[in-house]
């Protein structure tokens, strides 16, 4: 157990490190952000910032010598680079490496017995025509590394678009998807401690407009409920064996078959934000927690229902109306400049 005082090294400097940080600090440990930008909003927070590409191994050994334990806070971290810190690193090289490439995830959620739609690698055109013949039209094209919030996505909607839509995401390796037909998108968020106990979250029901999160609303309601106990087994499943440590999102799909799983985050999630004030533990500060060794804290709701909404690109020059509404709880990342669908921060309501 780390007592108050310790560092608490964190690899991204963008809005999840700033609540990793905030969390930390209200539990009395420091932070150290170590990020290529120049001003990442993180930093704003933190105890100390090391500027450095994500490559520079001698900058990484200093950044691990200076830190008692490490996080991060996205997948597109050079495993290779996080191997020089991986005696301090919390969750883990495993689920990282994982979480960056998308066809070894579907492969290794596969592993675990758990359900994804229809899909196969894409190397070249032989495999685009493959695709095209063996999971047909429509399907999307996502690029295996690299992707997040809709970006590096295309959509062929019938039969001979896919060569194109591949074109459109550079001719990038991909995997090919089938199309899922389900009722609603969900996500299962928990905790992972290092002696293996497990807390989950309720499960928010998650809304998407072009790939990017809108909002997320707690409690989900009757058809994310039946399918609740078998999505929290499944994701405790791939944190168990992934040996993970902190918090794990693992976003589904609500089908008539059950649930299917979409992909993984092994880390905070966009839809684990309503947390903040809608449960009596954050997400943020659960995976300080477990990261940590201290217990956990409790999960259960401040109120009855909780709604979270993202404020993207322009969105944000609204915050003056939302601080003056009562129950209305805002978040502005201090990102900068803003632009079309870029996360500048979120609010929240929480029913009581």
């Amino acid at each position: 157990m780390l007592p108050p005082g310790s560092t608490i090294g964190i690899i991204g400097g963008g809005q999840l490190g700033k609540m990793i940080a905030v969390a930390a600090a209200q539990l009395g440990y420091r932070c150290h952000v170590f990020e290529p930008g120049a001003a990442p909003c993180a930093a704003d927070v933190a105890a100390e910032f090391t500027r450095a590409d994500y490559s520079d191994i001698e900058a990484l050994r200093a950044f691990a010598d200076s830190v008692d334990v490490a996080t991060y806070e996205f997948e597109n971290v050079p495993a290779a680079s996080l191997e020089v810190i991986a005696a301090k690193l919390r969750p883990g090289v495993a689920s990282l490496q994982i979480g960056q490439d998308r066809g070894r995830e579907k492969e290794f959620i596969e592993s675990t017995g758990a359900r994804v739609g229809r899909w196969m690698r894409v190397d070249g055109e032989a495999d685009v025509a493959e695709a095209e013949r063996n999971i047909g039209a429509p399907l999307v094209l996502k690029t295996r590394q690299l992707g997040y919030d809709g970006k590096g996505q295309a959509w062929a909607t019938e039969r001979g678009s896919v060569l194109a839509a591949w074109e459109s995401i550079g001719r990038q390796p991909a995997v090919a998807e089938a199309r899922v037909d389900f009722d609603c998108e969900f996500s299962v968020v928990l905790a992972r401690a290092l002696d293996g106990s497990i807390a989950a979250f309720d499960l928010p029901l998650n809304d998407h407009d072009n790939g990017i999160l809108r909002r997320s609303t707690v409690p989900a309601g009757e058809v994310v409920d039946r399918h609740r106990e078998e999505a929290v087994r499944v994701a405790s499943a791939i944190a168990e064996r992934l040996g993970h440590v902190g918090v794990l999102t693992v976003e589904f799909f609500a089908t008539a078959d059950g649930p299917i799983v979409n992909e993984i985050a092994p880390r905070v999630h966009n839809s684990g934000h309503w947390t903040i004030e809608g449960a009596e533990t954050s997400q943020f500060e659960q995976h300080v927690r477990a990261i940590c060794g201290l217990p956990f804290g409790s999960t259960a709701l401040t109120g009855t229902t909780a709604m979270m909404e993202n404020l993207l690109g322009a969105e944000i020059d609204g915050w003056p109306q939302l601080v003056a509404q009562a129950g209305t709880h805002v978040h502005v990342y201090g990102k900068g400049t803003h632009r079309p669908g870029r996360k500048m921060g979120h609010f929240t309501r929480v029913t009581r």
